[in-house]
């Protein structure tokens, strides 16, 4: 009797591991489909939000060829330059919002415009770059740096530059492309550029194609006030008001005493170069999209760059 009791104890004990098990099984293969799932339907929000970005970017670009055939100047009163309305998104499976903003880029101050072709430092450029720092009270030597950082000698600029033996010095090391810059974060590797600098330079600064000009139209009051030394925050002021409805009527009129002659030349009231950005919010899925657009002289658009994420 004492043997038939051990053994239905140890029948018991062997049940009871044996629903324990499966209870554990069952509990992580409930776990890890869950997991699955929730993965699965992120990565289908994440595809659904990509879609809905390009579809706002091809909207835009049909929006800036319409601005161009209506219009020969680009300004802040356009309908282009204002906010992206939320739109929502919705379907069977999906809901969620859009919005965003599109810029001009070429009332931002263009870094690499600090050369010219031959890879040379323009003094002219470099001299506007030390001023618009000034006006945003950051140390003006990053202008002689980020200019060696472009061009195409490797030589350190006098009084301010920097190239290799400064950059291999950090940890980690690298060195000076000394290329034209794509995208204006590279500045962040700049020999005395930290994030609260940056974060003042970016909405003043932009990466484009060299050669790019002005439009006074658009430009932020700390680039106009870049232009000449001479130009005072009231001048500023009573610019920005002036171009308030529909910009400047006269470019070369309004600049023509308030700039040297050749600045004049680099002024413009159109643009090329746009920056869109566009957010898109699905269920716990948040998409940040870039995209710079080029807009030719008869109206093509097209994107030149894009990101996910950051600029």
């Amino acid at each position: 009797m004492r043997r038939h009791a051990r053994q239905r104890g140890v029948a018991l004990i062997t049940a009871i591991l044996i629903v324990a098990l499966i209870g554990s099984l069952s509990a992580a293969l409930t776990w890890d489909s869950g997991l699955h799932v929730h993965r699965t339907m992120s990565m289908m929000f994440h595809d659904e939000g990509t879609q809905a970005a390009f579809g706002a970017e091809s909207w835009v670009m049909s929006l800036l060829r319409d601005d161009l055939a209506d219009s020969n100047t680009d300004h802040l009163g356009e309908f282009w330059a204002q906010d992206l309305p939320v739109l929502p998104i919705e379907s069977d499976t999906i809901q969620g919002t859009l919005f965003g903003e599109l810029e001009d880029l070429q009332g931002r101050f263009n870094i690499n415009n600090l050369v010219d072709g031959s890879g040379v430092v323009d003094e002219e450029a470099l001299a506007q770059f030390q001023r618009l720092l000034t006006v945003l009270d950051v140390d003006p030597r990053l202008a002689g740096i980020a200019a060696d950082w472009i061009d195409a000698d490797l030589d350190a600029g006098f009084p301010d530059g920097a190239e290799d033996p400064i950059y291999t010095g950090f940890v980690p090391p690298y060195r000076a492309p000394n290329l034209q810059i794509t995208t204006i974060t590279e500045l962040a590797a700049l020999d005395g550029m930290d994030k609260s600098t940056f974060d003042i330079l970016a909405p003043h600064i932009t990466a484009l194609p060299r050669g790019t000009k002005i439009n006074v139209n658009t430009a932020t009051a700390a680039v106009l006030q870049s232009l000449d030394e001479n130009l005072s925050p009231g001048d500023v002021e009573s610019l920005i008001a002036e171009r308030e409805d529909s910009g400047f009527e006269n470019v070369e009129n309004t600049f023509s005493s308030l700039v040297a002659p050749e600045v004049v030349e680099e002024l413009v009231d159109t643009s090329n170069y746009f920056q869109l950005k566009v957010v898109v919010q699905i269920a716990t899925v948040r998409i940040t999209y870039f995209s710079i657009l080029q807009r030719g002289s008869r109206g093509d658009v097209v994107p030149i760059q894009r990101s996910f994420g950051t600029i």
